[in-house]
């Protein structure tokens, strides 16, 4: 008799509960991604009845995320990348130094050390990619100026946790507390500068080769395979390419999952058959973004509320409040409008997946203390929870202000 192995049990459990309890949420008129997350608490380890496999649930995770940056860069050209550059990338280096200012406020308020506060901060800076595009998507809005802002301002963010994650191993002598007074090595300006060059030379090699290479291999190799008239070999074509170029462009070059296969989506955009591409991986996407958001669920543990309420609030606000307030503020500086500025912000409220890398790097390190991982999971579950609000009151204002312009026009 042939029994359920820990990756059919965990896909099916994930999915099927996500669907039940989605549809509950949509029957309630809630988003059905609370759905989904409560899916993933029901599933974890910190509630009772059947645990999903802890491992495999993240990397299936994983898979979603590729997928779905793999589609956006279907609808995102290298020339929009470089279009909003004058403000995703200032933009984001702000608003990631804004937060981890408060971030290490916080972690000095609960007698953490400076370099403790460090990565803390940086764990909450970082937006979610699948929220981010999910929330957009939704609203038809990634084509939109302010979703191309949006999503340039994301890949900053990435590139910036790609070259965090690099450093944090180097650096952990420096971070951990009480290390200088045990007398831990420390690394020197020398060593910190050669990680920094080192890696940003390994993301420009592996932008020339998409950029030589790449442009011009994956859009002849899928007409190739369209003049094979096989709809099968097409679609498998897609999936390959977008797991393909996201595996090398991690295991080659050191580039995030989500980063690789953004740009192979982008190199593919300028091929008459983007579109056709987007509609074969689109099931795919959906399936395996649902499993990221079961993901999170199974991370979080619902006793972090009442053993460490003040602690959650202070990561909530600082996630919800001050990431906003930051975005919004520097993008009415660069001149843009308050609407664009909303979008930008709503988009940004929100932690993920590389948030949930750092910090685990961080405890494994032994640079943050058990206590920040939990307050980092507990700020990404409830802020990707109450993300969709932002967004109702964003249609809200959005529609109110289109009503306003109507009357001032017939008036």
């Amino acid at each position: 008799m042939h029994h359920a192995s820990p990756l059919i049990s965990t896909i099916v459990g994930g999915i099927v509960l996500a669907f039940l309890l989605g549809a509950l949420a949509a029957r309630l008129r809630l988003p059905p991604l609370i759905g989904y997350l409560c899916a993933g608490i029901v599933v974890g380890p910190h509630t009772p009845g059947y645990t999903a496999d802890q491992t495999l649930a993240p990397e299936l995770a994983e898979l979603g995320v590729i997928l779905l940056m793999f589609g956006v860069g279907l609808h995102f050209s290298i020339k929009d990348l470089l279009a909003v550059r004058a403000i995703a990338i200032p933009g984001a280096v702000a608003q990631i130094g804004i937060a981890t200012l408060l971030g290490m406020g916080v972690s000095w308020a609960l007698g953490w050390s400076w370099g403790q506060g460090l990565v803390f901060g940086l764990a909450l800076s970082v937006a979610s990619t699948v929220v981010l595009l999910k929330a957009l998507q939704d609203r038809d809005l990634i084509d939109s100026p302010q979703g191309r802002i949006a999503v340039g301002w994301l890949v900053v963010e990435d590139l910036a946790m790609v070259l965090t994650l690099v450093l944090l191993p180097a650096l952990a002598g420096l971070l951990a507390p009480g290390a200088q007074a045990d007398g831990a090595a420390s690394p020197g300006a020398g060593d910190i500068l050669v990680a920094v060059l080192v890696t940003l030379g390994k993301v420009a090699a592996f932008v020339a080769v998409m950029l030589l290479i790449g442009r011009r291999f994956i859009p002849w190799m899928l007409e190739r395979i369209v003049w094979s008239g096989s709809r099968e070999l097409f679609r498998l074509g897609v999936l390959a390419t977008a797991l393909g170029v996201a595996f090398g462009a991690f295991y080659l070059f050191g580039v995030s999952f989500a980063l690789g296969a953004f740009f192979a989506g982008m190199v593919l955009a300028e091929s008459e058959f983007s579109h056709r591409a987007a509609e074969e991986s689109l099931p795919l996407r959906d399936a395996f973004a649902v499993l990221f958001f079961v993901s999170v669920g199974m991370l979080f543990d619902p006793a972090v509320l009442v053993a460490d309420p003040w602690g959650v609030l202070a990561t909530l606000f600082i996630i919800l409040v001050v990431k906003s307030l930051a975005a919004l503020g520097i993008v009415r500086v660069f001149g843009y409008d308050t609407r664009t500025g909303l979008t930008i912000a709503a988009s940004l409220a929100q932690i993920g997946e590389f948030s949930f890398i750092l910090a685990s790097l961080g405890v494994y390190l032994k640079i943050l203390p058990e206590r920040a991982q939990a307050l980092i999971v507990a700020g990404a579950l409830l802020s990707i929870m109450l993300n969709p609000l932002l967004f109702h009151l964003l249609d809200r204002y959005t529609a109110r202000q289109a009503r306003t312009l109507a009357e001032a026009d017939l008036s």
